[in-house]
């Protein structure tokens, strides 16, 4: 059995018949994600595992992110727990490529960027602090080097400890009744 479904036979099967997960954060998810999905993100799969077993027992469950990556490590982590789910190849990337409709969901407050771009902009961020503070302090440096060697780290393992880290902060993680409308869904 495949381990990825390509966006277009996602999009040609019957909606009753499969149930999207988007592991994405939250911003992430409000700003375009595959019509009719429920946004669990992948912090919080332990938490609804009982109803995503539940739910795949009744329909299939393809489970999406951005590129790929996270919903791997989902599909993985609910294989483990005993719960059949493929992921989608390459992700809404791939999904908006082939021009398929998105969905957006209304958010308060101001948009918040995708995982990939916080974790540019604060990888940059601490880099250039590091180097400025190495003109005064030659050890100021260490902290571009560690990044440095954190993203280093992040390509050869495909995994990212600084998306961990951001997707803890208060803007990328669910408003407190969004796991209930989660929940919810998944029982539907």
């Amino acid at each position: 059995m495949s381990t990825t479904l390509a966006p277009a036979e996602l999009h040609a099967r019957p909606v009753d018949s499969t149930l999207v997960v988007d592991v994405r954060a939250p911003g992430e998810f409000a700003a375009g994600h595959v019509p009719g999905a429920v946004n669990v993100p992948a912090d919080h799969l332990d938490a609804l595992l009982p109803d995503l077993r539940a739910a795949a027992e009744r329909r299939r469950i393809v489970v999406v992110c951005a590129a790929g990556q996270r919903s791997a490590a989902a599909c993985a982590k609910l294989a483990d727990a005993g719960v059949e789910a493929v992921g989608l190849d390459g992700g809404t990337h791939a999904w908006t490529a082939e021009g398929l409709p998105v969905d957006t969901a209304p958010r308060e407050g101001r948009s918040v960027w995708a995982m990939d771009r916080q974790v540019r902009f604060t990888a940059g961020a601490l880099v250039l602090a590091g180097l400025a503070l190495g003109t005064r302090a030659p050890k100021g440096r260490l902290l571009a080097a560690g990044v440095a060697s954190g993203l280093v780290y992040s390509g050869l393992s495909n995994t990212c400890g600084m998306a961990a880290v951001l997707g803890k902060l208060p803007f990328n993680r669910p408003a407190p009744d969004a796991l209930d409308a989660a929940r919810a869904a998944l029982r539907a």
